[in-house]
């Protein structure tokens, strides 16, 4: 949910050879209904902490759809 400014997600997969990257993508990608291909990691794809981009959806649809 949302954090300073954030939106803090918790995943089960471990951050080896990217799974938790490729997991994150596919939770958004089912919660916004949309193509995988629209989600980007733009910063952190080996930190805790990322930066994602998701093309066509705004911010308060994101929330909307994680808060669901």
């Amino acid at each position: 949910g949302p954090a300073n400014g954030s939106l803090k997600i918790r995943l089960n997969s471990p951050p080896v050879d990217g799974a938790a990257n490729a997991a994150l993508i596919e939770l958004l990608s089912k919660l916004l209904k949309i193509r995988k291909g629209a989600i980007n990691i733009v910063s952190g794809e080996t930190s805790r902490n990322k930066r994602v981009f998701v093309e066509g959806v705004g911010l308060a649809r994101v929330e909307e759809a994680l808060l669901r």
